[in-house]
């Protein structure tokens, strides 16, 4: 199926999306777990809303803001990461971490080469203390937020490849793979930045519309327009 790029839509708008989506018969949950909201009929999803991370949402009260509001983020790619810790949307704090984690010659991470090659050259040795030492300063860093603030929300954005190597840390993250309140960022992150960082915590403070081909012949029906959505890039 093809899914159109995401939009972005005011909270009036998303209102009057799901409550005449019920009143058309079609099935509105909200998924905790992806702060989502899944709009589906017989046949498959049509909708998919992102909502802001700072509003809360029931199926029956709508939604409400939160008070008090801190999360944090952290994006890892091969060789740099950067985490930021947020208060009701603001970001107070960040970090950039970098490591030496490629070869110069091959452009190869240094995990990846580990997995071929082994660990018996000096230069690879060295790599490896820098790849280990770089998931244990992200995590201290973390640990921090976790004992100073009370944060509701952990949002994670890391490559499927280093995704064991960071929770197997010997520092380990303050929260589970697991855990309830840690959501993956729901948009691609080329560059572990602190650019991307910033344009993170804004996007994760708006409503997100993802609709399939035949979903957007119902947000037609129900009095949506193209003048009603701004289009975000395809990195949704």
């Amino acid at each position: 199926m093809n899914i159109p790029n995401a939009n972005v839509i005011t909270q009036s708008l998303t209102e009057d999306f799901i409550r005449q989506s019920i009143a058309k018969g079609l099935e509105v949950n909200y998924l905790k777990e992806k702060h989502q909201i899944l709009i589906e009929d017989s046949s498959d999803w049509q909708a998919k809303i992102y909502l802001p991370w700072n509003l809360e949402f029931d199926t029956k009260a709508g939604f409400s803001i939160k008070d008090d509001f801190h999360y944090a983020l952290v994006m890892i790619r091969a060789g740099q990461a950067v985490v930021g810790y947020f208060h009701d949307g603001n970001l107070l704090d960040h970090k950039v971490f970098r490591a030496y984690m490629v070869r110069q010659k091959q452009g190869k991470s240094q995990i990846k080469y580990l997995k071929t090659k082994g660990k018996s050259r000096a230069g690879s040795r060295i790599r490896l203390g820098e790849t280990e030492r770089f998931f244990e300063e992200i995590n201290e860093r973390l640990t921090e937020y976790s004992s100073s603030f009370p944060i509701a929300l952990w949002g994670i954005s890391c490559g499927k490849t280093l995704w064991p190597y960071y929770f197997e840390s010997e520092t380990a993250p303050p929260f589970s793979q697991n855990q309830e309140n840690l959501i993956s960022i729901p948009f691609h992150i080329a560059q572990a930045s602190f650019g991307a960082l910033e344009n993170a915590g804004i996007q994760l403070g708006k409503f997100h519309l993802l609709l399939s081909a035949k979903g957007k012949e119902i947000f037609s029906e129900l009095g949506g327009s193209k003048k009603d959505l701004e289009t975000e890039s395809d990195n949704w």
